[in-house]
């Protein structure tokens, strides 16, 4: 069973190095995934029990969490849940062998990135990180991310209003240049200038601050 793949994937968006822990029974498949990622220039630690995973995860927050749903006595989908409960924001990949449909609905529902199927190759692996990427903007700074996230968010607002960038600088004195660098994520505007915008298209700085993960 393929896993679902978002639309409008960009396959030229280059994959940065990442922290990943990778939580599986099997030993086998630790020693492959470590193998593949490490390959891949990404840092890996792999552990076989929910406990060494939550205490990685304590020590050190990767950027993706690898996690099989199907562990013998362990229950994937209780180990989900202790992770949305202590990380709400982390990326997790759920790698499993012939997942049914009512439990790919469930481990959505806890907000789950993608669904990989064993096997799978490379390709999908590099394909569904890819997509972290461009969409969570794992593997950044966090002021790379606050630039991209503060732009998206300036650029969506002005949209919803059909305001064009030269009505935006009229109402808030940020001129049009400043805003189409700001928007593009190429800046980061002062907090002067991010209270401006934010009054003048009715939103809140805070709100906006918040959904970068500040």
């Amino acid at each position: 069973m393929e896993a679902a793949r978002p639309s409008g994937v960009d396959e030229a968006t280059e994959v940065p190095p990442l922290s990943v822990v990778a939580l599986d029974d099997d030993d086998d498949f630790r020693q492959y995934i470590r193998t593949v990622l490490e390959g891949q220039g990404h840092e890996v630690r792999t552990v076989a029990t929910p406990d060494e995973l939550f205490a990685a995860c304590e020590g050190r927050l990767p950027d993706v969490v690898l996690l099989d749903m199907k562990m013998g006595r362990y229950s994937g989908e209780q180990v989900l849940i202790e992770i949305r409960h202590r990380w709400a924001k982390l990326c997790v990949i759920v790698v499993t062998g012939h997942p049914s449909m009512e439990q790919m609905r469930q481990t959505f529902k806890q907000d789950v990135f993608d669904y990989l199927a064993k096997p799978f190759s490379l390709e999908d692996l590099k394909s569904t990180l890819r997509q972290a990427v461009r969409r969570l903007g794992l593997g950044q700074r966090p002021q790379d991310r606050l630039r991209q996230e503060l732009g998206r968010q300036i650029r969506v607002a002005r949209t919803a209003k059909g305001w064009t960038l030269k009505e935006l600088s009229d109402a808030c004195g940020v001129s049009v240049s400043q805003l189409s660098s700001i928007e593009r994520g190429a800046h980061l505007p002062s907090m002067e200038s991010l209270v401006g915008i934010a009054g003048a298209l009715g939103e809140s700085p805070s709100a906006w601050l918040s959904a970068a993960g500040f």
